[in-house]
């Protein structure tokens, strides 16, 4: 058994290798440590600001305020008077002025685009010794801590380097009040790099090449009733940090994620089961809307998400083990409960098409809507779970999806460049989706999903609730009562090989060449275009033409013969319907296998008499097919280390090979003993 579960280990191992052409890792980062985790999440401070920051326009400050409630007005206008004699006119000149821990910055109304700032780096900065590298359009350098320090400008607009426990907060009425604007000019518009218990509120930053609040190996932040729009990646990226909170966020037209909690500091690696201590980051009461996906996460781990909406992007939330690079691998133990995740339809891909998203990033339109993907993603689908373990969703209101609202994955580890065989299939095991409300709305109104629930089919106690509607595979393993009972598990070490075929085909977008494949109905191949269809269609000729020249060179007079090959026709036929999409979750793709089985061991019983050994093959052949017709529309088979799918395909090469030399061969004398008495009478002559 051990010399087994190697092979299909292997097998699972160079699937991986054909999936590669998986996307790369949208940027690359400098190679970081999960902070100790002792700061704790910092807690706002009300007190009156240390230091501030405005604009010296009296005009202009007047008109920005004067629809803010009275007192707040009031405030204001004390603050500016204040800040005109003593303050500063940049953000990053009042963050520079920073002398202890526990300084507290007020933005006032108004718009920095903190000119002194966004000059190309000179001298020094300008000849770093850094790896260069490119996403998309943009081509910078992976800079060390060190030239960061150095160079604080090279890519960030506002730079809080190593400082901890600041509080930078606006004081308008709402984000909107105040805008820090790096105008494609910087890859950050805000970054806070090692800055422990960093607490930005009330403010908006947009415009950037990357992203435009970036917080990276950070003990203690929080992101409050802040903004991010109209970014090449992320609106707020934080990665490889811990005791985080998200609260009251506002997200949309980033070409990645609106929200990327990547990378969180992996606290629960070790624990099996659902319930742990504590989450490291926590996101609660935000809105990501019209991005590429609303949330995502590679080794997102540890984040507990609730309370937020995620609406009218391309996918609503995913979380992934796919890319290097990235500590904390594979992605574990994300909650996600009480969202809004719904109507994410949306298909920016044809901004590639048309070559908008070729443009120079400041001519592309992003502030009218224009969002250029970063990586590939199915539109028209809910949460997305890409190789993860421990997952839990539930209680979330998940509707009005045109491909699915669950989408579940296999990530095998050789796509984060881990090359141990015995981490191949460390992923994909145990997600539960239990007590979600599937295509309805909170008002009750219906919205359904055109599926509630996609799997490949890898990993072992994934669960789905009972009541889950339309999906494929048709039957899933059921939520117990107990938080880890299932019933109808299976362990599965590889997906399912259509599936693994039309994400490999999938995968190839990129969009630094513009690269949209053909053959993906992700970017609108629809009919006889999808590579499924396709390939179904290839298998049904090829299998009609060798099944017909056998059936016409051996048994053409047998009734059996010919009632099987009748079932198979309609089986093959039936076999392209359920691969063009409309019909892959129905009952179609296990009646084809049903018919196909019967028609190979309809074959099987007519050959015994002249060609037992293939007859025998054929006979199995034609098992596998009712076994993978059992597998698929009523209990998943517990004890297959693959799916039945594979066992029929690897048997089925052989069998066309094995067919064909039967049928071109000259036909020999039926051979004594008792399955020759059992002939039929026809088959003699054939």
């Amino acid at each position: 058994m051990l010399s087994l579960r190697r092979v299909l280990t292997v097998l699972a191992a160079l699937t991986a290798v054909l999936t590669g052409a998986t996307p790369a890792l949208a940027h690359d980062e400098r190679e970081v440590d999960f902070p100790d985790g002792t700061h704790g999440v910092p807690q706002y401070r009300e007190e009156d600001p240390d230091l501030l920051v405005c604009k010296t326009d009296p005009g202009d400050f007047a008109d920005r305020i004067a629809g803010f409630p009275a007192p707040l007005r009031e405030r204001n206008e004390q603050l500016f008077a204040r800040c005109t004699e003593e303050g500063f006119r940049h953000l990053q000149e009042a963050v520079n002025a920073v002398e202890e821990p526990g300084t507290t910055i007020a933005l006032l109304p108004g718009e920095y685009h903190e000119e002194p700032y966004r000059a190309e780096p000179t001298g020094a900065c300008a000849e770093l010794d850094a790896p260069t590298s490119r996403f998309g359009v943009t081509e910078y350098q992976v800079l060390t801590w060190e030239q960061q320090l150095q160079c604080p400008h090279n890519q960030n607009l506002v730079a809080v380097l190593g400082i901890e426990d600041l509080q930078i907060e606006g004081t308008g009425a709402g984000p909107e009040d105040v805008v820090i604007d790096a105008g494609y000019t910087k890859l950050n518009a805000i970054r806070a790099d090692l800055a422990h218990g960093i607490y930005l509120r009330n403010l908006t930053a947009q415009r950037t090449l990357f992203n435009a609040v970036y917080i990276l190996a950070t003990d203690g932040f929080v992101i409050d009733r802040a903004t991010g729009r109209w970014n090449e990646e992320y609106g707020f990226l934080t990665f490889a940090s811990d005791n985080g909170l998200y609260t009251g966020c506002e997200a949309y037209g980033n070409g990645d994620s609106g929200i990327y909690p990547g990378s969180a500091s992996d606290i629960n690696a070790g624990v099996d089961g659902y319930e742990v201590e504590r989450y490291a980051i926590e996101i609660t009461g935000c809105r990501s809307h019209h991005n590429m996906v609303g949330y995502s996460g590679t080794a997102g781990n540890s984040v507990w998400v609730h309370g937020n909406e995620f609406d009218h992007n391309q996918a609503g939330a995913s979380m992934d083990s796919v890319f290097p690079g990235h500590p904390g691998l594979p992605q574990n133990h994300a909650l996600f409960e009480n969202n809004l995740i719904h109507t994410n339809n949306q298909n920016y891909y044809g901004h590639v098409r048309d070559g908008t998203c070729s443009l120079p990033v400041a001519e592309r339109g992003y502030e009218d809507g224009v969002v250029c993907p970063a990586v590939s993603m199915p539109p028209g689908t809910g949460i997305i779970t890409a190789g993860g373990n421990w997952n839990l969703f539930r209680g979330n209101h998940v509707y009005g999806h045109q491909r699915t609202g669950f989408y579940l994955t296999s990530a095998p580890a050789f796509l984060r460049e881990e090359t141990a065989l015995g981490k191949q299939a460390d992923t994909s095991h145990r997600n539960r989706y239990d007590d979600n409300v599937l295509g309805l709305t909170p008002d009750g109104e219906a919205r359904p999903n055109r599926l509630d629930a996609w799997w490949d089919g890898q990993g072992r106690n994934n669960c789905w609730q009972s009541g889950t509607g339309s999906s494929n595979p048709p039957v899933l393993p059921v939520c117990g009562d107990g938080p880890t009972e299932v019933s109808g598990s299976s362990h599965r070490l590889i997906g399912e090989p259509a599936k693994m075929a039309h994400q490999l085909v999938c995968a190839g977008y990129d969009i630094g060449t513009a690269t949209v494949p053909a053959g993906c109905d992700w970017y609108g191949a629809r009919g006889i275009e999808r590579v499924e269809t396709q390939l179904a269609l290839a298998v049904s000729v090829l299998l009609a033409a060798v099944g017909g020249m056998l059936w016409r060179r051996r048994l053409r007079h047998s009734r059996t013969a010919a009632t099987a090959a009748a079932l198979g026709a309609a089986g093959l036929v039936l076999n392209v319907v359920g691969a063009t999409g409309s019909w892959a979750h129905t009952a179609v793709v296990p009646l084809a296998l049903l018919l196909l089985g019967l028609w190979w061991t309809g074959t099987g019983l007519a050959l015994r008499g002249t060609r037992p050994a293939f007859a025998w093959t054929t006979l199995a052949l034609g098992g596998l097919a009712l076994l993978d017709a059992f597998d698929k529309s009523v209990l998943l088979v517990p004890w297959l280390p693959v799916s039945p799918a594979w066992l029929q395909l690897l048997l089925g090469l052989v069998w066309v090979v094995w067919a064909v030399v039967v049928a071109a061969r000259e036909p020999s004398a039926p051979r004594s003993g008792p399955a020759a008495e059992q002939r039929e009478p026809a088959v003699s002559g054939a």
